[in-house]
């Protein structure tokens, strides 16, 4: 469907909520539409104090527009402290560690489906991975990317509801001797590399996988959590950008990069999109204020449409985070916090999310306050 100048507008104000002109409604006025599904998609989650404890202005204006979807995914990037759990296996502000109470907050903000495998599965040891598997399944949450085996690892997890929608969790880089899963070791499900490319076992398992949940689920989500930045975080690596397309080509219908704690661009790819790097939602790092760029304390939350498993639109809703404390004798529980962005911080992070994509071939449809696809 091709829409004039004045629909693409219209579109675009719809999707980010705004009021139109006149009598106008958001209806597009199709007849007989078809049933559309809506996955969203959020930056990792370093949460180790809930969110949902300690309410703030402009959280629940974030938990609304999380809500909703059939799927609503983020990276947890902390291990749970649970009665299992071992010792930490690294000192100091990397150690990712989180209460259990984090998991009904994550709830409670609208996800259902969580990638574990990453490069802070590990911080409390193999007991502390599976012990961390074990409270994110009781808790309600489809989850992939940490196993008591490699297979475990890297099967699909499912999103809990309908339609279904399967996610493949994979992590590359600074995963620590003893943390990636074996045949018959618990771990995390490692794609590595060699030799400055990744190893071709890895990439057919995990491709092996996406094609399982093709044949399993109406949706599938392909998730790396990608630590191979080389010299420079912010930019997306050729080999990266292959890699995504070659899990499109496997049968996922999106795909997204976590890791680097900030924004890079979107690609779109045999209709499919590619998210190569959504940042943060939550940023509760123990790093000294000045230790990231301005540009880690922003980030997006991706609505992706879809009409049977063609992509009707992406709606993109910039996301502001608080480097200090709104609390300065807490600091550490009162930073990183979401919060819809508004103003000077949405047009920056829309316009910078523009060109790095515009880099990556993909033209982002923006009018000065809201940002998307519209369909094709």
């Amino acid at each position: 469907m091709r829409l004039s100048h004045w629909n693409r507008r219209r579109f675009l104000q719809c999707m980010a909520g705004l009021p139109l002109a006149g009598a106008a409604s958001c209806s597009l006025r199709r007849s007989a539409p078809p049933a559309t599904t809506r996955i969203t998609l959020a930056g990792q989650a370093l949460m180790t104090w809930p969110l949902c404890a300690d309410p703030y202005p402009g959280f629940d204006e974030v938990v609304d527009e999380l809500t909703g979807g059939a799927a609503v995914f983020t990276d947890l990037e902390a291990a749970i402290e649970m009665p299992g759990s071992g010792a930490p296996t690294r000192e100091g502000g990397f150690l990712h560690v989180a209460p259990p109470s984090v998991l009904p907050c994550l709830r409670q903000m609208g996800f259902n489906l969580l990638a574990l495998g990453n490069n802070h599965a590990w911080d409390l040891g193999t007991d502390g991975l599976l012990a961390t598997r074990a409270a994110v399944a009781a808790a309600g949450f489809g989850l992939a990317g940490t196993g008591r085996s490699l297979a475990e690892a890297a099967a699909p997890g499912i999103a809990p509801g309908a339609p279904r929608v399967a996610l493949v969790s994979m992590a590359t880089g600074k995963i620590r001797e003893g943390a990636a899963a074996t045949a018959t070791g618990a771990g995390v499900n490692e794609l590595r590399m060699t030799d400055g490319g990744l190893d071709e076992t890895d990439v057919a398992r995990n491709l092996a996988a996406i094609s399982r949940a093709r044949g399993e689920a109406g949706y599938v989500i392909a998730c790396l959590h990608n630590h191979q930045w080389g010299e420079d975080m912010a930019v997306t690596r050729p080999w990266a950008r292959r890699f995504a397309q070659r899990c499109v080509e496997a049968g996922a219908d999106v795909y997204a990069s976590h890791g680097a704690p900030l924004l890079h661009g979107i690609e779109v790819y045999r209709g499919k999109p590619l998210f190569h790097g959504l940042g943060s939602l939550v940023f509760q790092t123990r790093t000294a204020p000045g230790h990231y760029p301005a540009e880690c304390w922003e980030s997006v939350i991706a609505h992706c449409e879809f009409e049977g498993t063609r992509l009707a639109g992406i709606r993109l809703v910039p996301v502001a985070m608080n480097e200090v404390g709104d609390d300065p004798g807490r600091s550490l529980q009162t930073r990183g916090r979401p919060r819809i962005a508004k103003s000077a911080d949405r047009a920056r992070i829309l316009e910078r999310l523009v060109a790095l994509s515009a880099a990556l071939g993909t033209t982002l449809r923006y009018d000065g306050s809201a940002a998307g696809i519209e369909p094709a």
